[in-house]
């Protein structure tokens, strides 16, 4: 970075990252082997959830915080899904509720008890149907309590109301695979990312495109909205295959504010942006280092800060929720690092060095917190809020008191926008036809050979006969 200035004055210029020792960390753990690009993690101030690697269907982990160290391998596991586990996500609001994604097209919520696991969980306490293909991502909404956005392989993003247990609106305006979303700060915008090498900034309530960017310098494959600074940060790939960031702006993206090769490797670089310290930190899949920056309101924008680095490589990173760090420790961000070859899960702290053992009020200020701004009714009438926000200083370790109720239902067709969704299937891609030819070459061997076998059984019964008739009757 050429513009890079030798010496600069910030609170953050000696943010180091401080790995967790071996009894603190999670050892033992089975780590999903899926090469989908996701985390596989997700962390509030209660529990951590992992997605395992698991025969004949789709499983995770979720694991209590202070039960740190080796974990037994019959260690208690949700596993309803019929398919491999895709993503997982923490309601933001109620701690104890996570929602999943799977292979199987199914998007399900869990209600995970006080305490954690004691048995296997199979039953959900809801399942929705309304993707015909794979579901790949899901997010819940910043502000409102009980929606949650699900992105499919069939190219749709639904938003579902959980109080009805049905998806209310569709967005239906990518072309191909959805690889990121990301809602701004009061969750009135989303923006996606998308295999057709396209960024949008969507509305989601009516799915119209408010802006939209033909990334064809800049291969786009995450995006993160930058607090309330109407910008966005993408990651992805230069025409030169080196990866890349790039900043934008979003009521116009028809070229971005500013373009920065970070590397020659291949690994999906992993955006995460703090909104309270405007630091933004880049993991990428398969590296072992962290690199982190400050975010600034004129140029350059973005102010390298220094480099986490560790010999061991990331297959995810979770991260720990504003309410859930150590505010005595100065810390100010926290990583899960999935290790898939030691079986771990690593906890970094990012920490401002200060002497003072007192409450450092500049680095915390007031956050969003653990109460919804809003119902589902209101949002999805049009009311737009902020998040309600909250001091670290006092009652950080706060629970929510809102509890889930799941609504019951009986419906075998799911109706958005005058369309059947498990009625109107697309086309198959590609991939996915060239999957069904191979499954059925086997399965024509697998009757060739049985085929072959019962054959050769009735030759042998037949020379068998043959053999019997042949011998002489004694008189």
């Amino acid at each position: 970075m050429s513009w890079r200035p030798q010496y600069r004055s910030s609170k953050f210029r000696n943010v180091y990252g401080k790995a967790a020792s071996r009894e603190h960390c999670f050892d033992g753990i089975p780590i999903t082997k899926n090469v989908h690009d996701n985390h596989f993690c997700a962390v509030n101030a209660r529990f951590l959830a992992i997605v395992t690697e698991s025969a004949g269907g789709g499983s995770f982990l979720v694991i209590p915080l202070e039960q740190t160290g080796r974990i037994e391998p019959n260690y208690p596991k949700v596993c309803g899904h019929q398919g491999n586990v895709l993503d997982i996500k923490w309601n933001p609001f109620i701690e104890n509720i996570i929602a999943s994604c799977s292979e199987d097209t199914s998007v399900r919520i869990w209600e995970i008890p006080e305490g954690g696991l004691k048995r296997n969980m199979t039953e959900a306490v809801l399942e929705l149907y309304g993707h015909s293909r794979r579901v790949g991502i899901v997010e819940w909404h910043p502000t409102t309590n009980n929606i949650l956005l699900s992105a499919g392989y069939d190219y749709k993003v639904l938003i579902w109301n959980l109080e009805v247990g049905e998806p209310v609106k569709m967005i239906d305006c990518h072309a191909d695979v959805i690889l990121c979303m990301s809602f701004n700060t009061d969750g009135s915008l989303l923006a996606t990312t998308c295999k057709d090498k396209k960024l949008r900034v969507v509305e989601p309530r009516s799915g119209r495109v408010l802006q939209e960017a033909s990334c064809k310098n800049h291969r786009v494959n995450r995006v993160v909205f930058l607090g309330s600074t109407k910008r966005l940060l993408t990651t992805g790939v230069s025409r030169w295959n080196t990866r890349q960031i790039a900043l934008w702006d979003q009521e116009d993206l028809s070229m971005p504010l500013i373009e920065e090769e970070i590397d020659g490797l291949s690994g999906l670089l992993f955006p995460f942006y703090d909104a309270d310290t405007h630091m933004l930190y880049l993991a990428g899949k398969g590296d072992g280092n962290i690199r982190y920056y400050e975010i600034g309101s004129e140029k350059p924008y973005l102010s390298y800060l220094m480099e986490f680095r560790s010999p061991a490589p990331q297959k995810g990173l979770g991260v720990m929720p504003k309410h859930g760090l150590d505010v005595s420790a100065c810390e100010v961000f926290r990583f899960y690092k999935l290790i898939t070859l030691k079986g771990l899960i690593e906890p970094i702290s990012m920490i401002v060095p200060r002497r003072s053992e007192t409450y450092q009020e500049d680095i915390y200020p007031m956050t969003p917190g653990t109460e919804p701004a809003l119902t589902p009714d209101e949002w999805l009438s049009g009311v737009n809020r902020d998040p309600i926000l909250m001091s670290l200083k006092e009652g950080y370790k706060r629970n929510s008191k809102i509890v889930f109720k799941a609504p019951v239902r009986e419906k075998k067709s799911v109706v958005v926008n005058g369309i059947d969704l498990l009625e109107n299937v697309p086309p198959r891609t590609e991939n996915e036809l060239l999957r069904m030819f191979f499954r059925q070459q086997d399965e024509i061997r697998r009757l060739k050979d049985e085929l072959s076998q019962k054959d050769i059984q009735v030759r042998q019964l037949q020379l068998e006969l043959k053999n019997f008739r042949n011998i002489p009757k004694n008189n």
